[in-house]
């Protein structure tokens, strides 16, 4: 697309020149009033600034029939405008935005690649990360907007800057920690395959080597003998006891026996996530609600649907915090966003990596967001 910015005394001046540069096919993208020269802020000239664009290709002049419409809008908008000129400041701002949010609708109505160049690549970086398409239209807001209203060229560190505040917005509401600290006991559950028990490993060194805390393990995971093996050789490295739990009675005999411990760490049985009995039979045998802070875990090779339906199915266990593992075995980051958007559940933390203790990292809003554009 070839975008120039005009600037005319008037409106009809402005679109003479742009229709003789380039044609009848351009389209308005932004127009505000502007004033220069002027003594002691007296006697300013008024400009029209207006900002126009053309498809260079005639071949693909009909991705810009969406703009038709738009266009009527617009000067309908600019015609209100000239009539209020009272209130000039006010409405230019609110013409500008209005524009804005006009042609990023219709840049998502029509092909990509009527973006301007410089914003192809992140228009298609955040759709190859499978960020949801109402998400990745306000991230494309405000690229366009700091493209068209800034008015100049930005470096792409500059559009990254641009994204990742745009991020860190729709992020703020969510809260974002790792283990709290707050609770005796933290547990971690999930489906089969997600990398439970050795995330639950990675967890337990942080606490027991950077906080200093006496820790123990209780696993529910009798279904795989390798599980409990598994854990124990965590256990081991860390010098911490192992309790196995067959059912509530063996869960309650657990946590007294291990009362003097710190922390108690909780490893649950990965089944499959279609069956609700298994939701059923962890709540039979874990106290989800006494002093026990609960994660979420995921694998990020998952499809985003799965991930839904996963969360539905745990839902009714109180979860605190989401752990997105295998970080490093996709680059399709965008699944583990649209999640927190939707459940309004923050991410504690993200692995990416076998390696205990190292390959884990503790999230807050804007590190999430730099690891969800990385």
């Amino acid at each position: 697309m070839k975008i120039k910015k005009y600037k005319a005394p008037s409106l009809q001046e402005a679109m003479k020149h742009i229709r003789q540069e380039l044609g009848h096919d351009a389209v308005i993208l932004n127009s505000k009033v502007v004033y220069s020269g002027g003594f002691f802020g007296l006697f300013q000239k008024k400009n029209i600034e207006v900002i126009a664009g053309v498809d260079s290709d005639v071949h693909k002049r009909s991705r810009v029939e969406p703009f038709v419409e738009k266009k009527k809008q617009i000067k309908e908008l600019e015609h209100r405008q000239k009539d209020s000129f009272a209130n000039s400041e006010k409405l230019s701002i609110y013409k500008e935005m209005e524009q804005i949010k006009q042609l990023v609708e219709s840049l998502h109505k029509s092909d990509k690649k009527v973006y301007p160049t410089e914003l192809l690549p992140f228009a298609e970086q955040l759709k190859s990360k499978g960020i949801e398409s109402n998400a990745r239209s306000r991230l494309m807001m405000a690229l366009l907007e700091a493209y068209f209203v800034n008015g100049k060229k930005l470096t792409k560190e500059e559009h990254l800057d641009v994204l990742k505040n745009e991020l860190h917005k729709m992020l703020e509401p969510i809260s974002f920690h790792g283990i709290t600290r707050t609770k005796k006991y933290i547990n971690v559950i999930g489906p089969t395959g997600v990398g439970k028990t050795t995330t639950l490993a990675k967890l337990a060194a942080e606490i027991k080597i950077k906080h200093k805390k006496s820790i123990a393990f209780i696993t529910t995971d009798t279904y795989r003998i390798a599980a409990i093996e598994q854990l124990k050789t965590y256990a081991t490295i860390l010098n911490a006891p192992v309790e196995v739990c067959y059912n509530a009675n063996d869960f309650l005999k657990a946590k007294t026996k291990l009362n003097a411990y710190d922390v108690v760490f909780i490893d649950t049985a990965g089944r499959n996530f279609m069956e609700m009995q298994y939701v059923k039979d962890l709540q039979e045998i874990i106290d989800f609600k006494h002093d026990m802070e609960t994660f979420l875990v995921f694998s990020l090779t998952s499809k985003y649907e799965d991930m839904v339906a996963i969360y539905e199915q745990f839902k009714v266990i109180p979860i605190h915090q989401f752990i997105f593992t295998k970080y490093d075995e996709t680059s399709s980051h965008g699944a583990m966003f649209n999640l927190v958007l939707k459940t309004n559940i923050g991410c504690g933390y993200i692995t990416d990596g076998q390696d205990v203790p190292d390959d884990i990292h503790e999230m807050n809003t804007k590190k999430f967001g730099e690891w969800v554009l990385r």
